[in-house]
């Protein structure tokens, strides 16, 4: 660490900040009542990987139907997971849950203060911990995000990995923390982020724009995009899934993944990984198979979609089924089983994937022989 990130220079680079932060901050709808811990938790968790544009319509909705702790440790999981449906990184929301139900049963139904018993819930590490603690309740709490990175490690031109060195990591954390002005926590954090969002940019900072820009050291080598210093991406992986349409007296077979899987608790049509050189007709009879049990035949691929999840980039591939109605399905890699007509899939929680894919098999009822 420089001189430059002494005390003095700490509180001068703050109050720049503080001062930008006030005028320049945006109308956001979590920030409205920032006194509501419930309301802090539910858009850190919102926004962990997923930008502000695509958070609002969710949160809005979101504390429309659950506007309390209590309310959301009341529902249903279905009814949890139909509300975050389209958000992505569903664990998210499983852990919301189960989190509610523990402050209900160990805090009284109210989130606690201190860093160190909100880090017991699930789903709530030491970033989401310092959000909570900082915003809320205006603790001196420390938050450590990728925009707050960003910001440090070109402020004060830090060097190493901030994904794998545990000595930046820890300077980080104490850069964030020793330079919060004293009671100003709550402002001082949103603005370390805000300035990361809108003027620090990973490729493109607006240096112009900065109003901490005399501080930093990043700027006085000529090129603030050489920090941070993240090592080498991680190559994606190509694979390639099929689901399985299967149809009983004009409604749909549809399946609820187990908890501890990618998607857990959501519902689709009988999904599989498509082996290496297995045709996609057998993939998807092996799908409604390995599900379900059910043996099924005139398995027909009528299109497929792109999407990306975590490092892969999966093709989802659809294929029509018919089953001769011999035989008992029974949950076997699924949680449960239900047979539901077009209008009805709206009450179930549907990954955004499945929801293309769904929408593609109705354009081909309406219009047969279309080919994607």
């Amino acid at each position: 660490m420089t001189s430059s990130t002494d005390s003095a220079a700490s509180m001068s680079f703050a109050a720049d900040l503080l001062q930008w932060y006030a005028s320049y901050k945006r109308s956001l709808p979590w920030r409205v009542n920032q006194d509501n811990a419930y309301a802090v938790w539910i858009s850190e968790i919102m926004l962990q990987q997923t930008t502000v544009n695509a958070v609002i319509g969710f949160y809005n909705r979101w504390m429309e139907r659950f506007p309390t702790l209590t309310s959301l440790a009341d529902a249903p999981l279905d009814d949890v997971l139909k509300h975050w449906a389209g958000l992505g990184y569903y664990a998210r929301a499983r852990n919301l849950k189960k989190a509610a139900e523990e402050v209900v049963r160990r805090f009284d139904g109210v989130l606690p203060i201190s860093v160190d018993q909100l880090m017991t819930l699930p789903g709530i590490g030491r970033y989401t911990a310092g959000a909570i603690s900082s915003i809320a309740f205006g603790l001196e709490a420390p938050i450590v995000d990728a925009n707050v990175i960003r910001v440090l490690c070109r402020l004060f031109a830090l060097h190493g990995d901030p994904k794998t060195s545990s000595v930046l990591q820890k300077q980080l954390w104490h850069i964030a923390e020793s330079s919060i002005p004293t009671g100003k926590a709550r402002d001082y954090n949103q603005a370390l982020m805000e300035l990361g969002a809108l003027v620090c940019q990973p490729s493109a900072p607006q240096c112009i724009r900065c109003p901490i820009s005399r501080h930093c050291e990043a700027k006085r080598t000529g090129d603030p995009t050489v920090f941070p210093e993240f090592g080498v991406t991680k190559k994606w992986i190509e694979v390639t899934h099929v689901s399985c349409f299967v149809e009983l007296d004009n409604r749909l077979l549809i399946v609820q993944r187990p908890l501890e899987q990618l998607w857990g608790g959501l519902w689709e049509l009988p999904r599989v990984a498509v082996l290496s050189d297995e045709p996609v007709d057998l993939a998807a009879k092996r799908a409604v198979f390995e599900t379900v049990g059910l043996i099924v035949d005139c398995v027909r691929p009528f299109g497929s979609i792109r999407h990306v999840v975590t490092n892969r980039k999966v093709s989802l591939h659809g294929c029509d089924a018919t089953w001769s109605g011999e035989g008992e399905p029974k949950a076997l890699a699924c949680r449960q089983f239900a047979w539901v007509d077009a209008a009805e899939l709206e009450r179930y929680a549907i990954s955004s994937p499945q929801l293309e894919l769904l929408a593609h098999w109705r354009k081909t009822r309406l219009q047969p022989g279309l080919q994607y």
